[in-house]
């Protein structure tokens, strides 16, 4: 048959990144370039590489490796690294690492679940977390290390006198505006309301 062309079945997910998930739901959430960052920071932190040819969740699936990193920020938080055993034992150090997390400032809001990473059905949230984490050791003056994103905003708490308080009730902020010759003179709109006594 001349002119018709046979086309091969698109494959809808790759199976081995994502098992089970459309590639279309998880694709658009990851930031490859964040990915990268996270890791050069795993790895200038702890001293050793990633694995190489895994994929960055595969090498943290195991949670070996940020382990390593919460004992290098806060020597001791996590007591034992499971280094062998089976899928329990792994999931048992995602579990070790998001308690040391905790204790070490990052917010509990700012936490993959274990399922996240190990099923790898949100590894954008396991990145975040990630940068949760480097965010925290700026608010840890022990740790000389390269840290990662933005230093978090403090607290600039400020105490005023009633004196002041009381100057400001005044005034009205320029964000509303200024009402200097403010008024409703000239301001009509249709015909005046009659009122009628006695009907």
């Amino acid at each position: 048959m001349q002119g018709v062309f046979v086309c091969e079945p698109v494959a809808h997910f790759n199976s081995s990144i994502m098992p089970g998930r459309p590639l279309w739901q998880v694709a658009g959430k990851r930031d490859r370039d964040q990915e990268r960052e996270a890791q050069h920071w795993i790895e200038t932190v702890i001293g050793e590489k990633f694995p190489a040819g895994h994929l960055y969740e595969d090498c943290l699936r195991d949670g070996i490796l940020l382990c390593r990193l919460m004992n290098r920020l806060s020597p001791g938080i996590v007591p034992k690294i499971n280094t062998s055993g089976g899928d329990y034992k792994m999931m048992d150090n995602l579990n070790q690492f998001q308690k040391a997390c905790i204790k070490y400032g990052v917010a509990d809001v700012d936490l993959f679940q274990t399922t996240d990473l190990w099923d790898r059905k949100n590894v954008a949230l396991v990145t975040t977390t990630i940068f949760a984490v480097g965010r925290a050791c700026y608010r840890h003056p022990e740790f000389r290390g390269p840290y990662l994103g933005p230093r978090p905003a403090e607290e600039n708490r400020r105490e005023f006198t009633e004196e002041q308080l009381r100057a400001g009730e005044g005034l009205i902020g320029l964000q509303a505006g200024s009402n200097k010759g403010a008024t409703q003179a000239g301001l009509n709109f249709g015909a005046t309301r009659k009122i009628l006594l006695g009907k």
